[in-house]
């Protein structure tokens, strides 16, 4: 958890798809009262403050508003992820599994960062399933976790 905290602290804004950034915000948003509910545990506060207080734009052609200090990307994918990494700053955090293949599509991450568990499941989503042409990386950064975990941070090769 202290891994994408920082992460996320990183990011000028977190770029989600409707799905994940609905699902993000049940879980994370701070409730109305500003306090969190109690079966949060401390360790858990940190990456809340952070995702909470984020900026946040979501690519959705079916929600008419969102808040949660986000705003609505419509129109051209490509061309609003492009103005986006125009604007000042350190960069954007993307997240999901149907937005970050799309982006890969259209060439335009700079810096994987995957996060292998030491479980095999066996079922679910495939990462980048479907991606039209092979990237090839570059690794750059490992960092291995007491729990078997490790992050691998990859730049796509020129």
């Amino acid at each position: 958890m202290r891994f994408w905290t920082a992460e996320l602290a990183r990011a000028d804004a977190l770029i989600f798809g409707r799905v994940t950034y609905q699902m993000m915000e049940s879980a994370w948003r701070r409730p109305a009262s500003g306090s969190w509910p109690a079966w949060m545990v401390e360790w858990q506060i940190p990456f809340a403050d952070i995702i909470d207080r984020a900026a946040k734009c979501v690519v959705s052609s079916t929600l008419d508003d969102v808040d949660w200090n986000a705003q609505r990307l419509g129109g051209d994918l490509g061309r609003e992820i492009q103005r986006l990494k125009q604007e000042p700053g350190e960069g954007l955090f993307v997240g999901g599994v149907t937005l970050p293949l799309a982006l890969a599509d259209l060439g335009l991450i700079d810096e994987y960062v995957f996060v292998v568990q030491p479980v095999i499941a066996g079922h679910g989503p495939t990462l980048l399933a479907g991606l039209h042409d092979r990237v090839q990386l570059e690794l750059v950064d490992r960092q291995q976790f007491g729990s078997g975990a490790a992050a691998l941070r990859y730049r796509p090769r020129p």
